[in-house]
């Protein structure tokens, strides 16, 4: 991609009503446009960093015999009001509308009962059982007040995943295989050395559920975490008698804020009592499908990896998520130069290495430093008078304060092996 035809601008100002990091950053540097409160339009930068992280968790959920669908986002009255969820008094972020006939339709926040009622047209047999099914899917959530930039807002894109097994002990299997990998997707988007699996609230339907909390300043939730083997409780359910259940010792427990970038919970047979999805065992007995949930927001996730990535000059994206790889800089107009660029450029695009190069006139060397902080992308590559005096290429990481002088070879090989 050229910079010159990519449609989308730096900002130096972002609207006065944005507090969190991750909304200032992603504004000013094009990644996002603010439509209302808790609304935002992806932008090519961001759509693309958006598409890498579900990318990376769909891979991890097909790893686990997770298979895709899309449901729709609409939903029938009639289903909810069987699991007691379609009343406000017990459900208040619902929005609802009206088809021209008048018949009322909710816009979904979960999915658990529209799927569940899919299901009984394919699970009938103890043989159809385990099944795992998940969506990438945007769901509506008319929260009182939106706030934490990306991570909080009232239309947002959700992976949620639901379990279907014969029994607890079947159940339970799987959830641990949803650990690992969730633990791996938070250590592919490069937060996984700050993100903790926390014991928190069950709600109505287990004593606890897993959420996944990453460790930062600015987070909304307070954790307690055992450094030791790297669990932590959320503080709603951290009592005596909850740390002497998981085997913790009090005085071990470190108070940290945090912000949940995923959760799993057991649902046991909640929905598929309520809505009568049923299997035969082999002995033809008819037992209720045991359930679980486990959900992770791609655009919360990514607006946490800025929140804890982040310095005072911009984003830091990690590799594998990254819009480019590569932020190319031609500065100055000498005609030597901006040949030499183009080469690199070219000889890059040949080697498939994603590169996004600042070809643009008229903007000096110190505004197109900034802009390349801003935008965070891993290597911060530049040609220009100084660089062709020595090797001809300079590089530098963005999280790095010195670059080196390379020769292009040598590029492409540093590039490669960091690939």
């Amino acid at each position: 991609m050229r910079q010159s035809k990519l449609f989308t601008k730096t900002k130096k100002e972002v609207p006065t009503d944005e507090m969190s990091k991750n909304a200032e950053l992603l504004l000013r540097g094009g990644f996002i446009h603010k439509e209302i409160a808790g609304v935002y339009s992806y932008l090519p930068l961001g759509l693309s960093v958006l598409n890498k992280i579900e990318n990376i968790i769909r891979e991890e959920m097909n790893a686990i015999g997770g298979q895709e669908i899309v449901m729709t986002a609409l939903q029938n009255p009639e289903l909810w009001k069987k699991t007691d969820r379609w009343d406000d008094q017990k459900v208040d972020i619902w929005f609802k509308t009206k088809l021209k006939n008048d018949t009322e339709l909710g816009l979904g926040f979960t999915h658990e009962e529209p799927l569940t009622n899919i299901m009984k047209n394919y699970i009938s047999s103890y043989r159809d059982l385990p099944c795992y099914v998940y969506q990438f899917q945007t769901k509506f959530r008319n929260e009182i007040r939106a706030k934490s930039g990306v991570m909080r807002t009232r239309e947002f894109m959700m992976k949620d995943l639901y379990s279907f097994s014969k029994d607890e002990k079947e159940h339970n299997e799987f959830y641990e295989k949803s650990k690992e990998a969730y633990k791996n997707i938070f250590k592919r988007v490069g937060i996984g050395h700050l993100t903790y699996i926390t014991f928190a609230s069950g709600g109505s339907f287990s004593k606890f559920s897993h959420e996944f909390q990453t460790v930062s300043a600015t987070g909304e939730d307070t954790i307690y975490i055992n450094e030791e083997n790297n669990v932590a409780v959320n503080k709603e359910v951290c009592d005596d008698e909850v740390i002497s259940s998981l085997g913790l010792e009090k005085n071990k427990l470190v108070e940290k804020k945090a912000v949940e970038v995923g959760n799993i919970f057991t649902l046991g047979t909640r929905f598929s009592d309520a809505l009568d999805l049923t299997y035969q065992t082999e002995k033809g007995d008819k037992k209720p499908v045991f359930m679980g949930s486990y959900g992770i927001g791609p655009a919360r996730l990514m607006g946490a990896v800025v929140e804890v990535l982040a310095d005072d000059k911009g984003i830091i994206w990690p590799e594998s998520i990254a819009p480019f790889k590569v932020h190319l800089l031609s500065l100055g107009e000498e005609e030597n130069v901006k040949k030499q660029a183009e080469y690199v450029y070219d000889t890059l695009m040949k080697k498939n290495i994603e590169v996004l190069f600042d070809d643009r006139k008229g903007i000096s060397p110190g505004e197109k430093f900034a802009e390349a902080d801003l935008l965070g992308m891993p290597y911060r590559v530049v040609i220009s008078a100084r660089s062709m005096k020595d090797n001809g290429i300079e590089i530098k990481k963005r999280n790095e304060e010195k670059g080196q002088s390379v020769s292009l070879e040598e590029l492409l090989k540093l590039l490669a092996s960091n690939h």
